[in-house]
């Protein structure tokens, strides 16, 4: 989608710029209640989003919860949404060299570590799950940049500043558009690449199992993968309860060794990250983004042949 640009794109840049400075100049822990009441307003006059996120539950859940339990996770859903929404205001000037310990609990990231300090390049990838940012500001405060994949926001005022906003802390973004050639040297060169890895990919996307449905994903972090023959670490940033605290961990390394000597390795390797996914998700399911289409895309079925065609081939 082409850039916005002129006066009205400007007039929301400035209006946003003004959101930010005003949340900026309050504690964190107010912002998120605040954010929490927005959240409920939000419910109220636009119902559809709500709906869609009840839709996105019963999709993955079935029969396995009630009606109230699915409302109730879906009225959650929105309200970290919004949540995270002012975490992205807040998390550059939060997580920082020195404050990063106040505000996170590591789980299970030795591994993670000892890749890094290999030099040898991996692939990070999440989910729209929980305070998903917070990976990127961690290693960045660490000493390990993340170079993370990203959609443009249409409106370029407001892409420019979200890029510099990040880039100032050591983070560096790249365009998803046309960046695959740039993203192989990274890796070559033994840099970070993180990924938000569960997008609808359309009928051109490999359909995997998600919560027992197929879901179309992205084949190109499987391909990458397998090309410059680097690990990929499928990692988490969860909210720990309704307050700034994080739990950041790995949920499963799925490294090269592994694929290898499989049939389809793309498949599989798609199919494996996903699945470490879900088991996240399942931990807490009221962080996950479920207004999010997942399901969108459906896979092709194969046309039958009718009783005619069959006849005609037997004779």
């Amino acid at each position: 989608m082409k850039s916005k640009t002129g006066v009205k794109a400007w007039l929301v840049y400035a209006l946003v710029r003004v959101a930010f400075c005003v949340v900026q100049m309050f504690p964190i822990e107010w912002n998120l209640r605040s954010a929490r009441l927005i959240a409920r307003i939000w419910i109220r006059v636009l119902p559809r989003h709500r709906d869609r996120a009840i839709a996105g539950l019963r999709h993955a859940y079935g029969k396995e919860l009630s009606d109230e339990k699915i409302k109730e996770l879906a009225e959650k859903s929105l309200e970290n949404v919004a949540m995270f929404a002012i975490e992205a205001v807040c998390m550059p000037r939060m997580i920082t060299t020195s404050t990063w310990p106040r505000y996170i609990k590591l789980h299970q990231v030795d591994d993670l570590m000892r890749m890094l300090l290999s030099s040898r390049g991996a692939i990070l990838l999440t989910g729209h799950y929980g305070s998903f940012e917070i990976m990127g500001h961690l290693l960045a405060a660490v000493g390990y940049p993340l170079v993370s994949i990203m959609r443009p926001v249409d409106n370029e005022y407001l892409n420019n500043f979200l890029v510099r906003s990040r880039q100032i802390r050591g983070m560096k973004l790249l365009n998803k558009k046309g960046a695959s050639t740039e993203v192989a040297s990274l890796l070559e060169e033994g840099s970070l690449v993180g990924f938000v890895a569960d997008q609808d990919a359309g009928r051109k996307g490999v359909f995997v199992d998600f919560f027992g449905q197929p879901a179309s994903t992205y084949k190109s972090i499987a391909l990458l993968a397998m090309s410059t023959n680097r690990p990929i670490a499928v990692g988490y940033g969860r909210r720990l309860g309704n307050h700034a605290k994080y739990e950041v961990g790995i949920a499963r390394i799925i490294l090269p060794e592994q694929w290898r000597d499989k049939e389809d390795p793309m498949r599989w390797i798609t199919q494996a990250y996903t699945s470490a996914l879900e088991e996240v998700i399942r931990e807490e399911p009221s962080q996950y983004w479920w207004l999010h289409r997942r399901w969108k895309s459906k896979p092709r079925t194969r046309k039958t042949k009718t009783s005619q065609e069959t006849t005609q081939n037997q004779t």
